[in-house]
């Protein structure tokens, strides 16, 4: 009887239930897939590149339980506030505190196993998806991969469930000590708006000194470390709450006095609904501001990564691939390449302890050796036969792609026309390509430099200094980075959203009447719905405005491991935007639906 009590509530707010759920389902499924990419051992060993991805995809799991616990209290509390009336009335008929719990806990377990299930075959689908996107990226073989992965499988399960059930006893705890009455009107019950304005200006110097000091300890990471990290934490969430404390309340405050403002079409009513909750709202919005920063950063800086892989490849090598003493089969490949920007043949002659190269030909065409280092890519030396001496010694790695194993260890030096013309012995030939987009030409490029490597006696493209190796290695660590910034964006991006959602959602259904009274006195649909539109907006607005905020001063964070951490920003603030927008037009349709009736006549 119990069960289809349970089945019959959540049937009968299906469609409330529907924003819940598809939420969790969301959150389960990037669970799963960060767990299924993080704990398949085999398939990380398997793939030397990927294995370096494994802490990445480890932190990022971290991350995502704190981030997914914080999600799961906040849509439980959207249950709660859903059903809260139907348990009270339950009680008035003389319903028993056990079989109240009992419902309590049978409803919000079986919205979490549900959610958890079909999280998890959207999750499958999706690991199969990204796990491909990450070996193409990564150009790796898929040895061991597995898009259903058992241990990951049971500990989204076990996760889910665990959360639920301890949800499930918290939410029949404080519905069985909260009096009928109180249950009956929560929703109702406003928590008046009181300007104190000694109260409120602590606040905001408080908030304004708080996070100013977060955003130091951002850019002394180097200095403070760790703590400077946990510093930055604590004050700039504290600082948003604060912020939202005194500023909202201060600005609703402010604009309700003014009658010029206020007076006009309903906007002192709309500013009366922000006022009735807004202690509430001032919580979630300090919330959704940081959840909507780690969003926001976590794309950021993915795409910071992702950009940076050329850049840092480039900056251990300058040229893309090296062939020496190319064979036709290896000219013929060679012809393979697209966007060849530059190609050059360098003659080289060697003697028991030295390998030249030809004056004259440096002088026409000087090698280039990148020499100095520094933040935001490199300019490359130009090496001629003043300078070779110098230059040789400062990058005697990048010389390598030029000897054959028989060569290797010698001294590298420089001969004038006349003395290269007079030594004998064997001529090499290596033949220099630069391209406009490595990504586009990697295949090409891999093959070239490990057949050229053990072609001249190497093991491998690494051991012979080939760009591709340095390429390798730095695309398998900023790949795996990359990806995870860009699904830990999506799923805290999913929960924030989602969070505000319900949180708006949550107080539709006692909204109604007020909505209807307004349209019985004659009020348009066209009014109402601006108002809404402009009182939702608000609750979007403010916490996704401080949350930029946040990441401008949070990306000095990653200044010593991205390149250009500011460089175009407007590609990811856009893309993360413009799927903001897309949850606040979702919000308002929901809540539309809810108050605005369309024919009042049977009311």
């Amino acid at each position: 009887m119990l069960r289809k009590l349970a089945l019959g509530g959540i049937k009968s707010r299906f469609r409330d239930y529907a924003v819940l759920f598809s939420g969790l389902v969301i959150a389960s499924a990037v669970f799963y897939m960060f767990m299924a990419l993080a704990t398949n051992k085999d398939f990380l060993n398997q793939n030397s590149s990927v294995g370096m991805t494994s802490f990445i995809f480890g932190l990022g799991e971290v991350l995502l339980v704190i981030i997914t616990t914080v999600y799961i209290v906040y849509a439980n509390s959207f249950l709660m506030s859903m059903r809260q009336r139907d348990y009270a009335m339950f009680m008035m008929l003389g319903a028993k505190s056990r079989k109240i719990a009992q419902l309590i806990f049978i409803e919000t377990v079986t919205v979490g196993i549900l959610a958890a299930a079909v999280g998890v075959v959207v999750g499958v689908g999706l690991t199969g998806l990204v796990g491909q996107l990450l070996m193409a990226q990564l150009h790796a073989p898929a040895t061991h991969f597995a898009a259903l992965w058992l241990p990951a499988l049971l500990a989204t399960f076990a996760f889910f469930v665990l959360m639920f059930v301890v949800a499930a006893f918290v939410n029949a705890h404080n519905l069985l000590k909260t009096p009928v009455l109180a249950l009956l009107h929560a929703a109702q019950t406003p928590n008046r708006l009181q300007l104190k304005p000694l109260r409120l200006t602590v606040q905001a110097i408080l908030a304004l000194v708080l996070l100013g000091i977060g955003y130091w300890a951002m850019q002394q990471l180097g200095t403070l470390q760790i703590a400077g990290l946990a510093l930055a934490l604590v004050t700039i969430v504290l600082g948003s709450y604060f912020l939202f404390n005194s500023l909202l309340v201060w600005l609703i405050g402010l604009l309700k006095k003014n009658q010029r403002f206020a007076a006009k079409n309903l906007r002192t009513f709309t500013l009366s609904q922000l006022s009735f909750r807004i202690r509430d709202y001032t919580k979630i919005l300090a919330v959704v501001s940081i959840l909507f920063a780690l969003a926001l950063g976590a794309i950021t800086t993915g795409m910071g990564f992702e950009r940076d892989i050329p850049t840092l490849a480039s900056m251990q090598n300058t040229y893309d691939v090296v062939t020496v003493d190319a064979t036709a089969s290896t000219q013929a490949e060679a012809k393979k390449l697209t966007g060849v920007t530059s190609q050059t043949a360098y003659h080289l002659k060697a003697d028991q302890k030295h390998v030249y190269f030809d004056a004259a030909e440096l002088a026409k065409n000087p090698l280039l050796l990148v020499t100095t280092y520094r933040l935001g890519g490199v300019t490359p030396t130009k090496v001629t036969a003043q300078n070779f001496a110098k230059a040789a010694d400062m990058a005697p790695q990048q010389l390598t792609q030029f000897l054959t194993k028989a060569d290797f260890g010698k001294n590298v030096t420089v001969a004038s026309a006349a003395q290269f013309a007079a030594l004998g012995g064997k001529t090499h030939v290596a033949t220099t390509y630069q391209v406009s987009d490595f990504r586009a030409n990697y295949d090409v490029i891999e093959k070239l430099a490990n057949t050229t490597a053990k072609q001249n006696g190497f093991k491998s493209a690494d051991e012979a200094g080939q760009k591709f190796a340095y390429y390798s290695l730095i695309n398998g660590i900023f790949s795996g980075m990359a990806f995870m910034g860009f699904f830990l964006g999506i799923a805290f991006l999913a929960m924030l959203a989602s969070t505000l959602m319900f949180k708006i959602l949550s107080g539709a259904n006692y909204d109604q009447g007020r909505y209807l009274m307004l349209q019985k006195i004659g009020v348009r649909p066209q009014l109402l719905r601006r108002s809404i539109r402009q009182e939702i907006g608000a609750l979007f607005f403010f916490p996704g405005l401080l949350g930029v905020v946040h990441v401008l001063f949070g990306l000095q964070l990653f200044k010593g491991l991205i390149q250009q951490p500011y460089h175009n920003l407007y590609i990811p603030f856009g893309i993360f935007i413009v799927l903001y927008g897309l949850y606040y037009l979702i919000t308002v349709w929901l809540y539309e639906r809810i108050v605005v009736k369309k024919d009042i006549a049977t009311d």
